[in-house]
C-alpha cells in the first residue's frame, strides 16, 4: 500500500492482530469478528461454560492507536445489567484499564467480566427477578413468557466515545423505512426498518429515529437487530423492550424465525391508557412481520408466518 503508516500504529495494530489470534484461539466460537477492517469485535461471556446461568455480550472497537494510547471502545449487552451494577461492572473494567494502561487488556477485561457473572450468579439476589423500573401494570411479565428470551442493550460506556464516531464518520446513517400503523383500543403500533451491517449504524438509526419528536414520545420504542459475521458464519443480535417487558426477546425470536439479516426493526408503542394484555405482542410482532415483507426480506405475510420461511434480501430499488 502507498499509505504512510505511523510507526508507533504499525506496533499498535501488530499487537492487536496477535490479540486478537490470542482471543479467538482461547473462546473459539464465542468470539466473533463483526468488521475486520473497522476493527470492531464481540465475544459472548457466560457464568459457566457447561451450564450458563447468566450471559453478557462484550462488543469492542478498537482504535488505531490501541494498545499504546487509547482503551478499547466497548459495549456490554445482558438483560440483567443494569443501575448500579452496570456502572460497578463498568468501573471494575476502567480500572482495570488504569492498572495495566499500554497493555493489551481484553482477556483481562473478558476474565473480569465472567469473574462477575460468577459472583452475581452465586449471590443470594434471584437475578431473574423483575425490576420494577418504568413498569406499568400492563408491564407485568405474562405466564408465558418465561421461555421468550430478553436482551437489553447496554449504551456505549466511554469517556472516549468520540474515537466511535472518529473511526466510523465515512458512514451514512442507514435509509429508514416507515410501516404502515396498527390502532387498537387508542394504542397505536407503528413500524420502522433499516439494513444495518454495525452495531455503529444501530446506534445511528436510534440517533436518527429520536429526532423525530413524535417517536420520541413513543411510550416505548421496542427494537431487534440481527447482523451476520461472514467470517465465523454466525450473527451479531440484540434487541431492548424499552419498558415492554419481553416486547424485546418477542420481537427478536421473529427475526430469528424468519431468519432474515443485516436489519434492524424498531417498532414504536403509543400507550392509549387501555391495557391491552397480549394482544399488544401481537400488535407489535405483526408490525415487524408486514415491514419485513413490504420491503422484501422475507416472500409474504402467509410465509412470514410459518417457522423456517426462506430469507429474501432487501429491495434496492422500489419496484412501484
Amino acid at each position: 500500500m502507498a499509505d504512510i503508516i505511523n510507526p508507533d500504529n504499525e506496533g499498535d495494530l501488530q499487537a492487536q492482530i496477535e490479540e486478537v489470534e490470542a482471543l479467538s484461539s482461547i473462546y473459539g466460537d464465542e468470539w466473533c469478528v463483526i468488521d475486520e477492517a473497522s476493527r470492531i469485535f464481540c465475544i459472548k461471556v457466560s457464568d459457566d461454560l457447561d451450564e450458563p446461568k447468566l450471559t453478557a455480550c462484550l462488543q469492542i472497537i478498537l482504535p488505531p492507536d490501541y494498545p499504546s494510547i487509547s482503551p478499547p471502545i466497548y459495549q456490554i449487552n445482558a438483560a440483567w445489567l443494569r443501575g448500579p451494577e452496570r456502572a460497578k461492572l463498568a468501573n471494575s473494567l476502567e480500572d482495570l484499564y488504569v492498572e495495566h494502561m499500554g497493555e493489551s487488556i481484553l482477556y483481562l477485561w473478558v476474565e473480569k467480566i465472567r469473574e462477575f457473572l460468577v459472583e452475581k450468579s452465586q449471590s443470594s439476589e434471584t437475578v431473574d427477578q423483575p425490576e420494577n423500573v418504568n413498569m406499568t401494570a400492563e408491564e407485568e411479565v405474562d405466564d408465558d413468557d418465561e421461555d421468550i428470551p430478553d436482551f437489553r442493550t447496554f449504551k456505549l460506556n466511554t469517556e472516549n466515545a468520540h474515537l466511535f464516531m472518529d473511526h466510523a464518520n465515512d458512514e451514512e446513517v442507514p435509509p429508514i423505512k416507515h410501516g404502515n400503523s396498527i390502532t387498537d383500543r387508542r394504542s397505536t403500533f407503528q413500524p420502522h426498518l433499516a439494513p444495518v451491517v454495525t452495531p455503529r449504524q444501530v446506534k445511528m438509526v436510534l440517533e436518527s429515529l429520536y429526532e423525530n419528536k413524535k417517536i420520541a414520545s413513543a411510550t416505548h420504542n421496542i427494537y431487534a437487530y440481527r447482523i451476520y459475521c461472514e467470517d465465523k458464519h454466525s450473527f451479531l443480535q440484540d434487541c431492548e423492550d424499552d419498558g415492554e417487558t419481553a416486547a424485546g426477546g418477542r420481537l427478536l425470536h421473529l427475526l430469528q424465525i424468519l431468519d432474515v439479516r443485516n436489519v434492524m426493526v424498531v417498532v414504536s408503542r403509543w400507550y392509549g391508557g387501555i391495557l391491552l394484555g397480549p394482544d399488544r405482542f401481537k400488535h407489535i410482532n405483526n408490525c415487524a412481520r408486514n415491514i419485513l415483507v413490504e420491503e422484501g426480506y422475507t416472500a409474504s405475510t402467509d410465509e412470514a408466518t410459518k417457522s423456517g420461511a426462506k430469507t429474501k434480501r432487501p429491495k434496492s430499488k422500489k419496484s412501484k
